[in-house]
């Protein structure tokens, strides 16, 4: 009985890929339909989005197929699965972004978010690197 992969897929560095054209490379990328089978938060922020499937796939697969993309590629898009129990590097930052706006967004569960541990803000690299706390109780 391994541990359920995540639902979530983070794809960092999305700023040369608009929304629309993110949305319409997944959908090519995962033969599903955006809205009915899976979500889409785009944080611009942070040059971040956080696929969530709602229909059950293998999301391990579906980083790999994503990172072996020729678009992905192009754009130098980061794809990895959303593990609760990890870090995550949000770049590009804004100058006055708070830490509290970062927890606050990463807790938000419709961005397939959990419980935020630790923000920490690296000003001068305009970055932070988020620490989800393991809400499953989970050693």
């Amino acid at each position: 009985g391994s541990a359920e992969p995540s639902p979530s897929v983070v794809f960092e560095n999305i700023e040369g890929c608009s929304p629309n054209c993110l949305r319409l490379l997944l959908e090519n990328i995962s033969g599903l339909a955006v809205d009915a089978d899976f979500t889409v938060e785009v944080i611009p922020e942070i040059n971040v989005a956080v696929a969530t499937f709602l229909k059950s796939i293998d999301t391990k697969e579906f980083v790999k197929k994503c990172s072996q993309h020729k678009r992905v590629r192009e754009f130098k898009i980061t794809p990895r699965l959303l593990e609760l129990t990890q870090t995550i590097k949000a770049e590009n930052l804004p100058d006055n972004i708070s830490t509290d706006y970062i927890t606050v967004y990463f807790e938000n569960a419709r961005n397939g978010g959990g419980p935020v541990s630790d923000v920490q803000l690296l000003p001068k690299e305009n970055s932070a690197i988020i620490t989800f706390s393991d809400h499953k109780g989970n050693p």
